[in-house]
């Protein structure tokens, strides 16, 4: 069974025993007032009898004639013969018995051989009594009229209530639906648009709410293992080509080492370039694991960096070991970050790595370390050929120019490792036009927080 049927079962059920019970509560005061009402009128005209009981007779048949009293009055004599003084609209069918007389003396009475009536007696001399008796017929009729009216209004009531149940709960049910439906759908991993409206009550929107945030959470992790599992795939296939280059230039200079036909020149030149494929393997090797382990490594840092210091000793080493190079830099000192140092250090290396691979040996360097804004801003220039486009995020194995070689272009992963390494640090690197006519690369990195006094 659907909630909805189940929910308008259950309220019609409810306004039901709600209305029953105030019907009964209304028909049980009903029925106690008119009880109360005979018993009133036949008091009254017991009453006016007590005082003296030569005239209690005719002082009893004066009040019984009241207009709307409805009361039958019979006078039983000690021989036991009765005598019926007034007659009421409804008259006893049955003779009260002196045992009746004497159980209502004092108080109005309800007797078994007197079904549908209520008596009560009183002494008016001379061994006589005289019965007043009232019938409880039209109390039943109009106690058994007003049930079935209550019960009519109760059935009415029920009905509006199922109407107006249906209209209130099957609106917000059926958004309800749509979001089952639409979550299902999201489950099963069919195309889905956007998630439904969800107007109604305030929980349904609440409801909305959460679904829409758990379905884009999902959307965005399925997406993200999607882009992971391609780019695993392509590492893998870019790895192992990468790989089998070299190991096809050893392989080959071995057999040709192997069968002993080559000339001294071509053994020097077949071991010189093995030693260099074994070394770009080998730096292959190691980017790889750095990588790895750069993606892998904790989002907190070790240490304080001082990156002037560390750039000032890295132009050091680059100028002495390119005399030719037109170099120039402007290093703001204390420029501090929270990073591990050889990460820093791989950053700058593979940056300047770039500019002696890839540029003529004369071109100019120019390297520009400032802060704005509680950042650390990097700036790594070269006078070189640049890049066909910038502002790309590099990635692994990504040569940005078919000019850069395997035998000139190194593995393809050092663009790729400065942008982990710059992410791992809470910055970014970015790639643009040097204003040297080559390449800038923009590094940017958040500063420490300042020491307290």
């Amino acid at each position: 069974m659907r909630i909805a049927t189940r929910l308008t079962i259950l309220f019609v059920v409810l306004i039901i025993v709600v209305s029953f019970t105030v019907g009964w509560f209304a028909v049980a005061l009903s029925s106690r007032s008119q009880y109360a009402s005979l018993d009133s009128e036949i008091n009254s005209v017991v009453n006016s009898g007590l005082a003296d009981p030569d005239t209690a007779l005719s002082n009893a048949l004066y009040v019984a004639q009241r207009p709307g009293d409805d009361l039958t009055l019979d006078v039983i004599f000690p021989s036991g013969l009765i005598t019926r003084v007034n007659s009421g609209s409804v008259p006893l069918r049955r003779s009260p018995t002196i045992a009746d007389v004497k159980n209502s003396l004092t108080r109005v009475v309800s007797e078994a051989n007197l079904p549908g009536f209520v008596i009560r007696s009183v002494d008016i001399g001379g061994g006589d009594y005289l019965v007043v008796a009232g019938s409880t017929s039209n109390i039943r009729k109009q106690n058994q009229h007003l049930a079935l009216l209550v019960a009519a209004v109760a059935l009415a009531v029920a009905l509006v209530g199922l109407v107006l149940a249906r209209l209130i709960i099957r609106r917000d049910l059926r958004a309800m639906e749509r979001l089952i439906h639409y979550a299902g759908n999201v489950t099963s991993g069919d195309e889905v648009g956007p998630i439904p409206e969800g107007q109604g009550s305030r929980d349904l929107e609440e409801l909305r709410g959460a679904l829409a945030i758990m379905v884009d959470a999902l959307q965005e992790r399925i997406a993200l293992e999607t882009r992971s599992t391609l780019a695993m795939q392509q590492f893998i296939g870019d790895a192992s080509h990468e790989l089998r280059t070299p190991l096809t230039v050893v392989k080959g200079y071995n057999e040709l080492l192997a069968n002993g036909a080559a000339s001294p020149e071509q053994q020097v030149r077949a071991v010189s370039r093995i030693k260099r494929e074994v070394e770009r393997m080998e730096e292959l090797v190691g980017d790889l694991l750095l990588l790895a382990e750069v993606r892998e490594a904790p989002r907190h840092a070790e240490a304080i960096v001082d990156l002037g210091e560390l750039l000032e000793g890295k132009i050091v080493d680059f100028a002495a070991e390119n005399p030719e190079r037109s170099l120039s830099n402007v290093i703001q000192p204390n420029v501090t970050i929270l990073a591990r140092t050889d990460y820093v250090d791989r950053l700058v290396s593979n940056a300047l790595t770039n500019v002696v691979r890839h540029t003529p040996a004369n071109a100019a360097l120019r390297i520009v370390l400032n802060t704005a804004n509680q950042r650390a801003r990097l700036l790594i220039e070269d006078g070189g050929p640049g890049l066909p486009t910038y502002g790309i995020r590099p990635q692994r194995f990504q040569r940005f120019d078919n000019s850069r070689s395997r035998e000139t272009g190194g593995s393809g992963l050092g663009m790729s490792i400065m942008a982990d390494v710059a992410e791992l640090l809470g910055g970014s690197m970015r790639t643009e036009r040097s204003s040297l006519g080559g390449l800038a690369l923009r590094f940017d990195f958040p500063l420490t927080r300042p020491s307290g006094p």
